[in-house]
Parts: structure tokens; sequence; C-alpha cells
């Protein structure tokens, strides 16, 4: 994990690795903020939607019980989104640094498209 001190909290980049630890021991919410046809195409399995175009940061639960991550396609949108939550209050905020990009990198599982029939398949 890489740890950055802003002037208005602390920004946290996880690595594929760590967030797919974190979502299987059931100590995160993972937030997708790509577009709806992005993550239908292909999403990590668990990963809540939020677009980047809707996003409001005050719209977010605490994180008494679990820490919320944000992730996106290349790890930009995702950093985005976390210096708005940052800028909205929030003393430390999380993103997956590479996307999904990085977590296929990776080789690990997620939820695709069957091209030839359209229905949701796990790869990886």
């Amino acid at each position: 994990m890489k740890t950055e001190s802003t002037d208005t909290g602390t920004l946290e980049t996880w690595t594929p690795e760590e967030v797919n630890a974190a979502l299987e021991t059931g100590d995160i919410v993972l937030i997708d903020v790509r577009t709806p046809q992005e993550y239908m195409v292909e999403h990590v399995h668990g990963a809540f939607l939020m677009p980047m175009a809707f996003f409001r940061a005050e719209t977010l639960p605490g994180e008494t019980e679990k820490k919320i991550v944000f992730h996106c396609g290349s790890g930009v949108r995702s950093e985005r989104v976390a210096r708005m939550v940052l800028a909205s209050g929030r003393d430390t905020v999380r993103h997956m640094g590479g996307g999904m990009a990085g977590w296929k990198q990776a080789g690990i599982a997620y939820i695709g498209t069957d091209m030839a029939t359209g229905a949701p398949k796990r790869t990886g």
C-alpha cells in the first residue's frame, strides 16, 4: 500500500492483491466508479457500482465496520473520486491502483461476459 499525505487527509493506494485479500475477508466495501456499461462487460465480484458521473461524496456511509475502497478501469477515476471524498472531510480514503486492468494483470478472478451468449462468466 502506498500512502500519500495531502492538504485534506491521507490517500491510500492499494494494490489489486491487497484489495482482493481484504474483499475475501470482508474487511472492505469495494465501489466501482466506472460507467454501467463498463461494469456490465466485466467487474469484480461483490463490487458495488457508483459511477463517477453521478458520485456524491456526502451519500457515502460511515466506515464503522468496513473500509471503503474505490476502483475504476485504470486507477485514474478512482483516485479522482478518492480526492473528492477527502475534500468533503474524510480523513483517510482508499483506492485501488491500476484499476480493473491491474486486477486482470494480477490474474485475479472477475466476472466477465461470454461474448457468444452475452451471459456473465467467471474469468481468471
